[in-house]
């Protein structure tokens, strides 16, 4: 049985909040009215740890297509969610799914069930299920959505392999000049003392001082601002001054906006797909693209859809879509096809992002080189100077 909260109104008008428990989001409803409350807002609430470890986008997909191909195979729905409640695999996804199981069971839909567990199942996927539901064809919906999480957790993979050689390299860099001020440099400074340093060698040297001796402040100074960014990160309106400002940086805010137009194109393509409303297609696609910007957009688009309006045309006002993008879903529009056409756009645009990806960490590995040999060269000039003007002294 899952918990919604609720904001109702009363018989004079008063707004009520509260929370209720039912087999399903009709029978709060149900309940609501019995006690002459008008709802206003009825949501599942959360039934899962806050702090818990998240479930990863491929055992998500795992489970998807083994429950789509249970169902095709004409098991049924409940039998189908028991097998997978008893996967070892990954045992609090198993723990969830025989949660669900359970709510089924007692009379709830599998989309209202699992709408219980918003930490798990995205709305995105909520909806396409309850589609599927509505349209008898889960099974289909199923696989598409697995499909849709696979390609999503392709996409992860690979950006996250790109960074690897760059972020090892800025390490191990790091590690580098770190040892090198702590361990090699201070050996120089009795052979220094009775000569006049010039300014490189006493940066060097004081640079060194602060780390040999306030190393402990210098690590809590790190862990300190690494705390107060994350905690930054989480305000509002940092983030929406993150999404604005990083499309102004040079590749990287190309790169980002491809991203998120990929990303939009290929959910609203896939919600459309599966019968999923326009105007409902459009708020979870804006929910979920994580651009401020992008959403702002996607919010004036469906403004004009609701209004009989095209929605290419306010996406092209946005400034954010490229041009070729903006005619495509026009043409699709003109067609009654919009749904492929935006697939289609999704695709094309991640294969605009692997090249610049890959053009991207091109240009970063040889950067991170020379900032490397630009720190070691100082390092070296500021050791070495105070030598010769020695030895010409001698």
């Amino acid at each position: 049985m899952a918990t919604y909260g609720y904001i109702a109104r009363d018989q004079d008008g008063h707004a009520v909040e509260g929370r209720l428990s039912g087999q399903s989001l009709e029978a709060v409803l149900s309940e609501l009215q019995s006690r002459h409350l008008a709802p206003v807002q009825v949501h599942p609430l959360r039934d899962e740890p806050l702090f818990q470890r998240r479930i990863s986008v491929n055992q998500l997909a795992t489970t998807y297509r083994q429950l789509s191909d249970l169902i095709r195979a004409g098991v049924p729905l409940l039998r189908s969610l028991s097998i997978l409640s008893q996967r070892r695999a990954n045992p609090r996804l198993a723990t969830v799914m025989g949660k669900v199981r359970d709510s089924v069971a007692q009379g709830s839909r599998l989309a209202d069930a699992m709408a219980s567990y918003p930490a798990v199942f995205p709305d995105i996927q909520v909806a396409m299920v309850r589609a599927g539901e509505h349209g008898g064809f889960l099974d289909q919906v199923l696989s598409r959505l697995a499909a849709f999480l696979e390609r999503q957790a392709e996409l992860r993979a690979k950006l996250i392999g790109s960074l690897i050689y760059p972020v090892i390299l800025l390490l191990v860099g790091l590690g580098v000049v770190v040892a090198a001020l702590l361990f090699f440099v201070p050996q120089f400074r009795d052979l220094y003392t009775d000569i006049e340093l010039p300014l490189p060698t006493q940066i060097l040297l004081g640079t060194s001082d602060f780390l040999s001796n306030y190393w402990g402040l210098v690590l809590l100074m790190f862990v300190g601002l690494m705390a107060g960014s994350l905690w930054f990160l989480r305000l509002q309106a940092v983030r929406d001054w993150l999404s604005t400002t990083q499309l102004r940086v040079p590749l990287w805010g190309k790169l980002v906006r491809n991203s998120c137009t990929a990303r939009f194109c290929r959910m609203l393509g896939t919600l459309l797909d599966n019968s999923i409303p326009m105007l409902t297609s459009l708020k979870i696609s804006r929910d979920a693209v994580g651009n401020r910007v992008l959403a702002q957009a996607v919010e004036e688009a469906s403004d004009a859809v609701q209004d009989g309006g095209s929605l290419a045309q306010p996406l092209s006002a946005s400034g954010f879509f490229e041009d070729d993008v903006v005619e495509m879903i026009g043409v699709g529009e003109s067609a009654n096809n919009l749904p492929s056409v935006l697939l289609t756009s999704a695709e094309t645009i991640e294969r605009r992002i692997d090249r610049e990806m890959a053009l991207m960490i091109r240009l970063t590995e040889p950067l991170l080189l020379l900032c490397m040999a630009g720190v070691v060269l100082f390092i070296f000039i500021a050791l070495v100077v105070p030598m010769m003007r020695m030895n010409s002294a001698l």
